[in-house]
């Protein structure tokens, strides 16, 4: 019998409010009260700092981010520096890999997997990059650029954070860090390489179809957030 995910069109949400969703969806999923929920939406300006990060991976003072209107949170994702913001749809997938899904490899390669598909939707190749995570175009090339970001925190195999993929974002400010540690690489998004930017709700439900269907899971679709007792 198939799974089932609930997926949740969140609309955009604040980082720190966004987080203590997150956290109570997998208490409850930790404690078997829900099933699989995926939440889709989108943050106002943020830089993240994961596990990994370093501190001069941001190119101003935290002080003078948040005066030009950028949030700074460290978090307790893997990874390093990354930018949130209007017109990057983010994905949390908050599931229980228990039983048959307990690799942390291939969930990651499942993230990845729905940002590759979600490209060529649109007629874009994008593909993994050796050594990085995140799905990127023209890995090969000359300058390889990142098109989606994954991170991700699993405990008791109930997974956190996830992944994020850039449709329309402002570019410039991934310019206020180095993005994930990288140096020499770009960043890329679908409305950088196409000459229409596509609608935002039909990236957004792409992304849930792709993703259950990577998880041989039945999608049901819902408007705001969980209803947690």
């Amino acid at each position: 019998m198939a799974r089932r995910l609930d997926a949740y069109r969140v609309g955009r949400i604040g980082y720190d409010e966004a987080h203590a969703l997150q956290e109570r969806v997998v208490a409850a999923r930790t404690q078997g009260a829900i099933g699989d929920t995926l939440l889709l939406l989108e943050h106002p300006p943020t830089i993240t700092l994961g596990r990994a990060a370093k501190e001069e991976h941001l190119l101003l003072d935290r002080q003078r981010l948040v005066e030009q209107g950028v949030g700074v949170h460290d978090i307790g994702r893997g990874g390093d520096v990354t930018y949130h913001g209007p017109g990057q749809l983010v994905g949390y997938p908050i599931v229980d890999l228990k039983p048959d899904r307990q690799d942390v490899r291939k969930y990651v390669w499942s993230l990845e997997e729905t940002m590759i598909r979600l490209a060529a939707d649109h007629g874009i190749t994008a593909e993994r990059l050796e050594g990085f995570n995140g799905t990127w175009i023209e890995p090969h090339g000359f300058r390889p650029r990142k098109i989606g970001a994954v991170g991700v925190r699993i405990s008791r195999w109930v997974t956190m954070h996830g992944f994020a993929f850039n449709i329309d974002p402002n570019m410039g400010h991934f310019g206020l860090i180095v993005p994930c540690g990288i140096q020499g690489k770009g960043v890329a998004s679908l409305a950088g390489e196409l000459d229409e930017v596509p609608e935002w709700a039909t990236v957004e439900t792409a992304a849930g179809e792709h993703f259950a269907r990577l998880h041989e899971s039945d999608l049901v679709w819902h408007d705001g957030v969980p209803e947690l007792d």
